[in-house]
């Protein structure tokens, strides 16, 4: 496996987004479209360069054709993000495995794997998921 670039805060969350998008081996427009709203509107995102999108996404794809790449994703992550952004980043991969209106199974246990790297709190990953459900709700 070649060396992987550093991630900055931002690459990250971008990161941790494509690969919840990326789970169930079936990227959908719906994620996508969520992912760039995020980008585009979240303040955390405010300085962001979004044409270094598709180099993360890069290095997502590339690392997960790899046995041990998602390890080494979560390294990049975990290296990049402060950890008081690891509940933001939760939120964000939960709005992405929402935003198409069904959540698979390869989705919920990327979550959940998140869940577990991040360290965050049962209840407070429940609040989390519930607030994801709650934004993309149809009638």
């Amino acid at each position: 496996m070649t060396e992987q670039p550093s991630l900055s805060p931002q690459d990250a969350l971008v990161a941790l987004m494509m690969a919840v998008s990326v789970s169930d081996e079936n990227i959908r427009t719906a994620e996508l479209v969520t992912i760039e709203r995020i980008v585009n509107h979240l303040p955390v995102f405010g300085d962001y360069d979004d044409d270094r999108m598709s180099t993360v996404s890069r290095i997502v794809f590339d690392l997960f054709e790899d046995e041990d790449g998602l390890d080494a994703l979560f390294g990049l992550i975990t290296d990049a993000l402060p950890e008081r952004l690891y509940e933001t980043g939760y939120a964000l991969a939960c709005d992405v495995a929402a935003a198409d209106g069904l959540l698979r199974q390869e989705e919920l246990e990327m979550l959940m794997e998140i869940r577990y790297q991040f360290n965050i709190d049962r209840l407070h990953a429940a609040a989390i998921e519930r607030g994801a459900r709650a934004r993309h709700q149809v009638l």
